[in-house]
């Protein structure tokens, strides 16, 4: 069961790579070599992550088939959220970044590339990257959500928006589709995401003081102004057929001097009304209690514990004898959708906590109906990590038909005939 060689063998990797996705910190040579002479040494951390690699990778290019229609790039990546939907629609994926190692292992373990070789969007250079079309990028939402300071562009994750910029103005692609929080549009009573948008349309350049931390290059690129025609709209995913009511802003521009029409002053805007007007169209409608899975041994083991139980209606009781309806979520197999997954799920649960009737304690949602929620695959792999880094990776990714819905109208203006999915992220 826990084999190596059969594991390379299956997945065509090197002891590295195997390594990584077993989570193998320090000198795996030395670790591989023991284990190889001794199987039963194995530890039993590493024994369940042998359990959880993946037989294959489901969505791994294979260059000898491949006959791209264009080609992007995947930036603050995660686990590949908005990846799946281009990738569906005939574009090649050229270069990722994602810094998190345990996301970096999700990413692996679905598209069969290791991210943590370019991990840290500010340790390469723009002239590193291939060319491509299109830019993809969830850039850090801490700092404009509710969970987060609110510090904004100036801290230090929301001066990741900047590495972007520098992106853009030294490889110039056809178009790009960016993603945050729904607040990035009120913070600082609209003037971050006016900045952002004035930046993103050329309209001007960026003065930021010099002690604000970016790489060298995202500094030298301040002064280039960008040409895009941007926009901007804040699409909700529980118009797409998923059962989150979650919602995100999206902004999508266009290369004035590279893409048809682009110097249309509403062409994005005009793009952003045909996705609300087809916004159910080839998504199937799923009410919570779809996704819900429903055998003992599959959800046994998310069951709340009596203390935690208990300090959730202790904090809800507080809340509403002080008048706000702040506190743990129930929702069942009757509700039409749920709350929005956060990337704190993992600590108590309480935004969607699953009400079992017949059972004293409520649970959380299992890994598989976290992916669910945001309209992953089945066939999506999530057993290479833990079910609490699951619930933050889910929690911090796409609602991905809403990315479907933006790639569906995205790419015929950069005149790109797409193939439809067949229904890649419905059961």
């Amino acid at each position: 069961m826990y084999d190596i060689e059969k594991a390379k063998k299956r997945l065509k990797l090197e002891d590295p790579e195997i390594a990584f996705l077993l989570g193998v910190r320090g000198k795996s040579d030395v670790a591989f070599q023991k284990w190889r002479k001794k199987p039963g040494s194995i530890p039993s951390t590493y024994e369940r992550k042998f359990k959880g690699l993946p037989s294959r990778f489901p969505y791994k290019n294979d260059d000898s088939t491949s006959d791209p229609k264009f080609r992007f790039i995947d930036l603050f990546a995660g686990i590949g959220g908005m990846r799946l939907p281009f990738q569906a629609r005939g574009g090649e994926c050229v270069f990722t970044a994602e810094w998190d190692r345990q996301a970096q292992i999700s990413y692996a373990s679905n598209f069969g590339e290791f991210p943590q070789k370019k991990g840290d969007i500010t340790s390469f250079s723009a002239g590193e990257i291939r060319d491509h079309d299109v830019l993809l990028a969830g850039f850090p939402c801490q700092t404009f959500s509710q969970a987060g300071r609110k510090a904004g562009l100036l801290d230090t994750r929301g001066t990741m928006f900047f590495e972007i910029q520098r992106i853009l103005a030294h490889n110039e692609p056809s178009a790009f589709l960016l993603e945050n929080v729904k607040q990035l549009k009120g913070h600082d009573k609209g003037r971050t995401l006016e900045t952002i948008m004035a930046i993103l349309n050329g309209d001007s350049a960026p003065d930021i003081p010099s002690g604000v931390p970016m790489s060298d290059e995202a500094r030298e690129a301040l002064g280039t102004k960008l040409n895009y025609n941007a926009d901007f709209r804040i699409f909700r995913a529980r118009d797409f057929g998923l059962p989150q009511n979650r919602e995100r802003i999206y902004i999508v521009g266009f290369h004035r001097d590279k893409v048809s029409g682009a110097d249309q002053k509403d062409l994005v805007k005009e793009m952003f009304s045909r996705i609300f007007a087809a916004r159910e169209e080839g998504y199937a409608r799923r009410t919570f209690g779809e996704i819900l899975e429903t055998k003992s041994e599959q959800t046994g083991p998310y069951v709340i514990s009596e203390k935690l139980w208990t300090g959730h209606r202790r904090r809800k009781e507080r809340h509403l004898a002080n008048g706000n309806g702040f506190g743990y979520s129930l929702f069942d197999e009757g509700s039409e959708y749920c709350n929005t997954i956060s990337a704190r799920y993992y600590k108590d649960g309480s935004e969607i906590l699953v009400d079992q009737k017949g059972h004293i304690r409520p649970r959380k949602l299992t890994p598989r109906e976290a992916a669910r929620i945001q309209g992953f695959p089945e066939n999506f792999h999530i057993s290479s990590v833990s079910a609490a880094q699951a619930y933050k990776q889910f929690g911090n990714s796409v609602a991905v038909p809403v990315i479907d819905a933006i790639a569906r109208q995205m790419l015929p203006i950069l005149g790109v005939t797409t193939r439809e999915h067949s229904g890649l992220w419905q059961t």
